[in-house]
């Protein structure tokens, strides 16, 4: 595993972040018994990757550079 990629982008960083939240949100009181944490963090993997490409879109139409 050479291959290096930000934190945002790995499912186990969206995880871990989906089990805590849904855990603190347990001890404060919130119902977490019908959450499905895989489900969570797909969505929020896609929320993600729609913001990413967003930017990026934006990024281009505001460049004042070409691509080489």
């Amino acid at each position: 595993m050479t291959e290096q990629k930000p934190w945002y982008l790995s499912r186990t960083v969206w995880a871990s972040i989906v089990t805590i939240a849904t855990t603190m949100g347990g001890v404060f009181g919130l119902p977490m018994a019908g959450l499905d944490n895989s489900a969570v963090t797909d969505t929020i993997l896609q929320v993600a990757a729609a913001i990413s490409g967003v930017v990026a879109l934006w990024g281009r139409i505001v460049a004042t550079s070409r691509i080489k």
